[in-house]
Formats: C-alpha cells, structure tokens, sequence
C-alpha cells in the first residue's frame, strides 16, 4: 500500500467505488444521485483546485484502492476516506490512515462516522480519535436520518 498525489486518470475508480451499494450504506453520507457523474467530476474538480484540501490517492501493487481527503470544516480539519470493497478487512484502510496521519499534521483532526460503521470507528479508534459529540442527519445512501459520531485527534 502507498499513498499518492491524486491523479485526474484516478476519478474513475473513485466513482466506481462509489457504485457499491453495500460501501454507499456503510458510507450512508453520499450525493443525493451517486451515479450523476457530473456531480462527481463537479465535486473533484472543486477539491483538487483548493489549496486548503490535502487528498491523497490509496494504491495497492499499482491498483488505485481508493482515497483520502482532509479539508477544512469549522474551526479544524476532517478526514474522509474511502476503500474499494475489494480491499476491506485486509488492513489496507489502517495503513492508508497511518500514512496520511503521519503526513497531514495539522490537529486537531476531525472525523464524522455513522454509529454502525464498525470498521471505521474502529480504525479511528484505534489512532487516538475520541468521540466528541453525535449529531442525527440525513443520509442520502439510506434514505433515512442516521446518528454519526463525531470525533476528534488532538
């Protein structure tokens, strides 16, 4: 696994990730259309071109695995990663976060989690995030309002 600058060739993995029905519902925060590429492309083009916005793209023996983001929200910054279902349980998305952690610095570091997305609380557990507040929201991938965690690394 290493980690990358992004890659303009590299949005059409992204966006067939994000295809995944059982990756939309663990997400459960998607567009409200995840299939409308022009909203993809649209929202890419935005975070690429923000100096603000640090993404990195996750590579595994030369396969784009899927991405990184921190970007400025509030008064910090928040992570989100993404994993192409192919790669979970295999540690890839914990080595992906020890490497962005260890290059992105700036703390504190946010991150928002639906309350049973197992496997990504875990990951954010286990690097020092404590969870700081819940807030209920609208999930478009669950068509429903959900309860995330809201957590922090200092």
């Amino acid at each position: 696994m290493k980690l990358r600058e992004v890659q303009t060739a590299d949005l059409d993995s992204f966006f067939e990730h994000q295809q995944d029905p059982e990756a939309m519902e663990m997400a459960a925060f998607t567009a409200k259309n995840p299939a409308d590429r022009g909203v993809f492309n649209y929202h890419w083009s935005l975070m690429m071109k923000d100096p603000n916005t640090f993404i990195r793209t996750i590579e595994v023996d030369g396969e784009v695995a899927g991405n990184i983001v921190a970007y400025p929200y509030d008064d910090a910054y928040e992570i989100s990663f993404w994993t192409d279902k192919k790669y979970w349980a295999q540690g890839i998305t914990t080595s992906a976060v020890d490497a962005f952690l260890a290059e992105f610095t700036k703390r504190p570091l946010r991150a928002r989690v639906v309350t049973d997305n197992v496997g990504s609380k875990k990951i954010l557990d286990r690097r020092g995030f404590v969870v700081i507040g819940e807030n209920d929201d609208f999930a478009n991938a669950r068509a429903a309002v959900v309860k995330e965690y809201i957590m922090e690394l200092k």
